[in-house]
């Protein structure tokens, strides 16, 4: 069967795990914006991202490690409904900006890991866990459960602004504490219900 890929847009949510608003909360209130964000965070995953379960992840060269930023997307189908759900690898370089991330640490040949395919049996997300292992350790958990805005209540305030086409992907975000990876090391992300993502990082060339 032929791996599942996003045939539109993937954006991704920015502080929407209570523990990494916990944890970014004191910095919310400095300059440029000194207030917390009312509306969602969103940035890009550009096509050249993506990266189907199984292949390997290049790293460009300087770049020894990655953030591991393991996710549920939220597959849009038709009349703005939700299709299904996909697991995703939200790699990026590590960076301090949790505003607006720049697109050379997120937007990198490669650097989103997609889920081998939809699970579409109506389930709610809220109740979805997730965790991560590195080369067969974990290292990361994520409770959905524990989002600052729920599945519906992103999505909502989502398409309150713009639309959501058929195909497009919606993540619901990262929990905080997300674990380093870096090349040679084999990164799988396990979630009832689910099939395993596994992406083996490696050396790549200069970009």
């Amino acid at each position: 069967m032929k791996p599942y890929l996003p045939t539109g847009t993937v954006y991704g949510t920015l502080l929407n795990f209570r523990a990494e608003w916990d944890v970014l909360a004191p910095h919310m209130h400095a300059a440029p914006y000194k207030a917390p964000p009312e509306a969602p965070i969103l940035y890009v995953k550009t096509a050249n991202t993506f990266t189907p379960h199984g292949a390997p992840i290049a790293l460009p060269e300087g770049v020894g490690q990655v953030e591991v930023g393991a996710t549920v997307g939220l597959v849009m189908g038709g009349s703005g409904q939700v299709a299904g759900c996909v697991l995703m690898n939200d790699l990026s370089i590590p960076h301090t900006s949790f505003y607006r991330p720049p697109v050379k640490f997120k937007c990198l040949d490669g650097f989103l890991g997609v889920g081998a395919s939809l699970r579409s049996d109506g389930a709610d997300p809220a109740g979805f866990t997730l965790e991560v292992r590195i080369d067969g350790q974990p290292c990361q958990h994520a409770d959905f459960s524990q989002l600052v805005r729920t599945p519906q209540r992103l999505l909502a305030d989502v398409t309150g602004f713009m639309t959501l086409a058929p195909g497009d992907v919606l993540l619901l975000g990262c929990n905080a504490g997300r674990p380093l990876a870096r090349a040679g090391q084999r990164i799988d992300i396990v979630a009832p219900g689910f099939e395993t993502l596994s992406n083996t990082l490696v050396a790549g060339e200069a970009a």
